[in-house]
């Protein structure tokens, strides 16, 4: 870019300089022939004879010629050549020099007798021509005027005329592209000059088809290079690379790669200045597309990189794309931020290796850094979608796996034929280059490379708590956390759960918020946090307390959130939770489901039935008689001193009726005490589907 900036500095100074010296030839130029037209000789003044002149003249031709020598000769005629002795006032007395008093007014003789200013004509612009030389005057410069183009207007066009005529441009420009496009694809070898023909008509120029054009050629070339881009980075040829001699086949191949790139390069620099121009309001000096077409040019030159950006992730000028779509992301159009989120939440979803992953992650960090985390949740959602599963280094089966060992050339010669060697040596061959394009990057490199990025990701995360927590980021924050917790080092356990737990205890978040502090919290505790020896009672108090706020109407998204806190918090935890607090939850969970969607229901009481086969002791609810003293406090929010124990599942009863036929059945086997076999067992897609799943989508599951 720099480069690119010297050069265009040194084209304009160029230019400039150029432009200034022709200028100042033709003020030269002008100028000389204005003062040769100046300085024509007047005509000579013709005076009146007095009465004796005559006398004198007659005296004078009279004198023999030949009595005059030859110098006095010539010097009279030399005098006779100076207009100031022949146009001297002959009839005044007075000396020739004398000057005139301050006072003494001109008669209209000497005024009548005084050269007239020439009138001075318009310039007109003139067209210089090559001079003439002449013997006396030298060189005699030549011009003339330059005529006017009298634009001649034609007819004006009707509307039915005009749409005609865009219609038979744009058949014509389709044609063309269909054409290039064509020629390319079938060879693109050979023919990839075509590229830069088709490159060039985005910057087509006629009003009536401009917008479509350039819109047409922007997809038209993101499909060309999606078919002809290798499947390998291209990297630059050294000079001895250059210098050295190859095949026809090989230059032809790098001069092939060489103009790819190029025409790459400035196709993605073409788009990305569309957007910039969209973004700056500014117009082109062609006023070929009106300033309201920029938005509709923009979008499809977003859309365009944002393809590029998934369908190309290993070749040149990847981190470019990156660069300039992840500030799209938070752009104020809708549309836009959109259609940029969805392309970076696919390339994180399909990048295995972890480098395109790794450049988002970066550039998103210093995106909302610079920003002061002032940009939109959807931002940090996106980090959601990325493939980190594990970041400790493990051996792989396949590199303790022993490799395929091939035969050298004794056993060849002891075992084989000739004709056999032959073939062997050619499998033998074949089986390594399929080896070669089938090794992937070492596992090793793979899990550095995502331990740099969840590095990065929690550092944008810890920030935030740090120093925005009552941003609007909080809750992209804490869906992170609760989804990356298990992956966090164990030195930054501690600090951690006191951020979580003072969050709760401020009152200013809300459900869905909470909820991801507690998963948050549980997934540390149940990950590499369970040597600590800590008991999160806080955080069983506030979700007991906050269950019965589940949000009944239509939106059913924190049912899954709350089913798999209950999975982390009761059931991995087993050895850790008390039966008070078992019986607690499950006798909550029952009074949630009678006001939940079906789906919900359902996935509550799939929840009950894993909690009844993990606390065996939980079915003394299914029995009316109280066990112990003390009567049950369900408006208490402590889950361990409500006397759950001396309550029944009584909503069992009421669900038994419910209008859905898989929650009837839910019901049903929950009273039954939840067998596993027999005439109360649940059908097998029933029993082996967990409980978040079942919540997530509509229930069309058939009873028998």
């Amino acid at each position: 870019n720099v480069k690119l900036d010297n050069k265009l500095k040194n084209r304009q100074f160029k230019k400039e300089s150029t432009d200034k010296k022709h200028r100042k030839e033709q003020k030269k130029l002008r100028a000389a022939i204005k003062d040769a037209v100046l300085k024509t000789p007047l005509p000579l003044e013709r005076y009146k004879k007095r009465p004796g002149d005559e006398e004198e003249e007659e005296f004078v031709e009279s004198l023999p010629m030949d009595m005059m020598e030859e110098d006095d000769l010539e010097q009279i005629k030399a005098m006779a050549q100076k207009a100031s002795f022949l146009t001297r006032d002959l009839s005044s007395s007075g000396p020739v020099h004398a000057k005139k008093r301050k006072g003494e007014q001109q008669g209209p003789e000497s005024y009548e007798k005084m050269p007239r200013k020439m009138q001075l004509t318009e310039e007109k612009e003139v067209i210089h021509l090559l001079p003439i030389k002449d013997k006396i005057r030298g060189l005699i410069p030549q011009s003339m005027e330059k005529p006017e183009d009298e634009a001649v207007p034609g007819p004006a066009l009707t509307p039915q005329e005009q749409l005609k005529l865009r219609t038979q441009k744009l058949t014509n420009r389709k044609l063309r592209i269909a054409s290039l496009g064509s020629d390319i694809l079938s060879d693109p070898t050979t023919n990839i000059k075509k590229l830069k023909e088709l490159r060039a008509m985005l910057m087509e120029t006629d009003p009536y088809v401009a917008v479509t054009v350039r819109k047409l050629v922007m997809v038209s070339l993101m499909e060309v290079f999606k078919d002809i881009v290798p499947s390998y980075r291209i990297r630059p040829l050294t000079e001895t690379e250059k210098a050295s001699k190859v095949k026809k086949e090989t230059q032809q191949l790098r001069e092939f790669e060489e103009g790819l790139v190029s025409q790459y390069k400035f196709y993605l620099e073409n788009l990305e200045q569309t957007v910039k121009d969209w973004k700056q309001k500014k117009r082109k000096r062609s006023e070929a597309v009106s300033l309201q077409s920029y938005r509709g040019l923009a979008e499809v030159a977003i859309r365009c990189i944002c393809e590029l950006l998934v369908a190309l992730p290993h070749f040149n000028f990847h981190n470019n794309i990156i660069v300039t779509v992840v500030p799209l992301m938070n752009d104020p159009v809708k549309r836009v931020s959109d259609m940029c989120c969805e392309a970076v939440k696919k390339l994180l979803k399909q990048d295995k290796q972890g480098h395109a992953s790794l450049g988002t992650v970066k550039v998103i960090s210093g995106l909302v850094k610079s920003r002061n985390y002032d940009v939109r949740p959807e931002l940090l959602k996106v980090l959601l979608c990325l493939r980190i599963k594990e970041v400790e280094v493990k051996k792989d089966t396949d590199d303790t796996a022993p490799k395929k060992k091939f035969m050298n050339y004794k056993d060849k010669k002891k075992n084989l034929s000739r004709m056999q060697r032959k073939w062997k040596k050619a499998e033998e061959k074949l089986e390594k280059e399929l080896l070669e394009a089938e090794a992937s990057e070492s596992k090793d490199k793979k899990l550095k490379l995502h331990t740099e990025t969840l590095n990065i990701v929690f550092l944008i995360y810890f920030r935030i708590l740090k120093k925005a927590q009552k941003s609007i980021l909080l809750p992209s924050v804490l869906e992170g956390l609760a989804k990356f917790a298990h992956l966090i080092n164990l030195e930054f356990f501690d600090d951690l759960l006191n951020v979580l737990q003072h969050l709760i205890q401020s009152g200013d978040l809300t459900y869905r918020e909470s909820l991801h502090c507690i998963q948050t919290a549980f997934n540390i505790l149940s990950g590499q946090g369970d040597v600590l020896n800590i008991d999160p009672l806080n955080f069983y108090s506030h979700l007991y307390k906050t269950l019965l706020k589940l949000n009944a109407g239509a939106s059913n998204d924190d049912i899954s959130i709350v089913l798999r806190c209950l999975d982390v918090m009761l059931t991995k935890r087993r050895k850790q939770v008390t039966l008070q607090r078992a019986l607690a939850f499950v006798k909550r969970l029952s009074t949630l489901s009678l006001h939940t969607l079906p789906n919900a229901t359902v996935g509550i009481l799939a929840s009950n039935r894993t909690l009844m086969h993990t606390f065996p002791k939980c079915d003394i609810l299914l029995d009316n008689e109280a066990q112990g003293s003390g009567v049950f406090l369900p408006e208490l929010d402590e889950p361990e001193y409500c006397n759950p124990q001396n309550t029944a599942l009584w909503e069992l009863h009421t669900l038994k009726r419910h209008y859905h036929p898989v929650v009837r059945r839910f019901a049903t086997h929950l009273c039954a005490g939840a067998p596993s076999e027999g005439s109360g067992a649940l059908i097998v897609q029933l029993a082996r589907s967990p409980a978040t799943k079942q919540s997530c989508h509509d229930i069309n599951i058939p009873l028998h």
